[in-house]
């Protein structure tokens, strides 16, 4: 617990320094804010109303989730799909390992996932031997580098296109300097021969909808399309969570995580995958799987408070709003999820003992509750970890006494009156050196409000 809140704070603060990431986070930011008001037009100023009925819509996904999950397995199997159920990372991993040697896998696409980011695919295909290619550009970029993806939703947001012309010069030895138009060609040439190529092909699903039994894929370059239906073989892996109830339920979500995710009214290709190819039909994949992954879910689902966090629906738009997330990027949480939607959901997820520091990282100001589609209550949610890891014990005993000597004290007026503020200041600057070592000093006033409020009324 302590090497994964000392690496954090360690990383954060470095970053935090660094104003060549600021200006690159700053001004990638700044691109989707001009966009996102252009994107909320299309609800005619009743954004809201479509925000609050899609919360209502997923309140409803998460409250009844094992009879829609049902429901979607039961309609998908019935066109011939495969529905496995996974209950950890590693009960996906293997799965995915022998659909794999099954059909003699040598090299596999992949389009742009979170979740197999969580369950570290690419690390568990390579150590198989098999050749895993991102085709989401971004996603692409991150790989050619050695590193995660930044964001959620633009996975090198603190790449500029010079650095991007670097690693594509460095790693796949084009020549130095070209255009975004440029790199980009050179990225769709490699990756065209590699869905030629591919036996299997492996996707997310930003919703699984029940009464359809399909999962629905929204994207802006085409790759994920590519990816599941040109292999032979389609593999999904999905969070439990992404359930929603009704095929007419896409027309709301769709355009709520196309303007929230990236300000465009509805992003360019929308795919609805109900089974592999039928009969009579010219393409499509021969088998299709269906991985449903739990990974910790269930521990938010059990807490009548911390399941809201289930309703996320991966736009990201609270990592673009935290002003903790522009000030220390992605990496420093090291973390698959980052930003106010990581920090609340991780400490379920992977473990509140040695991620309880994450809830800490934040300022509280609720513009991440503020930006959210969903209006989840993410700064709420925060301070209720804090809560759930104190009082499961997952704080020190040093911690436990200072919080009770500051409670016992604020709670006592003759307490707080007493000593000057210089002696106060000595207190809380010099022997709680906690608050002081990434914080300015506190300065206490000479006298308390109680004090001078007295002085005057009385």
């Amino acid at each position: 617990m302590k090497d994964t809140a000392a690496s954090f704070i360690a990383k954060s603060t470095i970053k935090a320094a660094d104003l060549e990431h600021r200006r690159k986070i700053n001004f990638n930011i700044s691109k989707y804010n001009a966009v996102v008001p252009q994107g909320k037009q299309q609800f005619g100023g009743h954004v809201m109303d479509a925000r609050e009925l899609a919360k209502n819509r997923k309140w409803d996904a998460i409250e009844h989730l094992d009879q829609y999950l049902l429901e979607f397995e039961i309609k998908i199997t019935a066109r011939g799909a495969k529905v496995i159920w996974a209950e950890n990372a590693a009960e996906a991993t293997d799965a995915i390992g022998r659909i794999c040697q099954e059909k003699q896998c040598k090299t596999l696409v992949k389009s742009k996932s979170m979740v197999t980011e969580e369950i570290h695919l690419n690390h568990y295909l390579e150590s198989m031997g098999i050749e895993s290619v991102e085709t989401d550009l971004g996603e692409y970029i991150q790989q050619l580098d050695g590193e995660p993806p930044y964001h959620i939703v633009t996975p090198a947001m603190h790449k500029s296109k010079e650095d991007v012309a670097r690693l594509f010069a460095d790693k796949l030895g084009v020549p130095a300097g070209l255009s975004p138009e440029e790199l980009t060609l050179v990225a769709r040439r490699i990756l065209r021969e590699k869905y030629v190529e591919a036996e299997v092909g492996v996707t997310g699903a930003n919703f699984i909808v029940a009464d359809v039994g399909g999962i629905a894929v929204t994207e802006n370059e085409g790759n994920a399309r590519l990816s599941c239906g040109m292999p032979k073989t389609h593999i999904v892996v999905v969070g439990i969570e992404k359930v929603i109830p009704s095929i007419n339920d896409l027309a709301l979500f769709w355009p709520l995580l196309a303007t929230y995710g990236t300000g465009q009214r509805v992003t360019s290709y929308n795919t609805l995958v109900s089974g592999p190819r039928q009969e009579g039909e010219t393409d499509g994949p021969e088998e299709m799987y269906v991985i449903l992954l739990d990974n910790g879910r269930t521990n938010l689902l059990k807490s009548p408070v911390s399941r809201e966090a289930l309703y996320c629906i991966r736009c990201g738009a609270c990592l673009n709003a935290c002003p903790v997330y522009k000030n220390i990027g992605g990496h420093s949480y090291e973390t698959t999820y980052s930003g106010p939607i990581g920090k609340v959901i991780t400490p379920h997820l992977s473990g509140m003992d040695e991620y309880k520091h994450l809830s800490y990282a934040s300022s509280l100001c609720g513009n991440c509750t503020e930006v959210c589609p969903v209006r989840i209550n993410l700064h709420e949610l925060l301070l209720d970890n804090r809560h759930e890891a104190v009082m499961s014990g997952s704080s020190s005993l040093a911690e436990r006494l200072a919080w009770k000597m500051w409670k016992t004290a604020s709670m006592n007026r003759g307490m707080m009156n007493m000593g000057t503020g210089k002696m106060k200041n000595w207190v809380v600057n010099k022997v709680f050196k906690g608050w002081t070592t990434h914080r300015s000093d506190l300065d206490f006033s000479a006298k308390t409000f109680n004090e001078m409020w007295r002085e005057k009324y009385r």
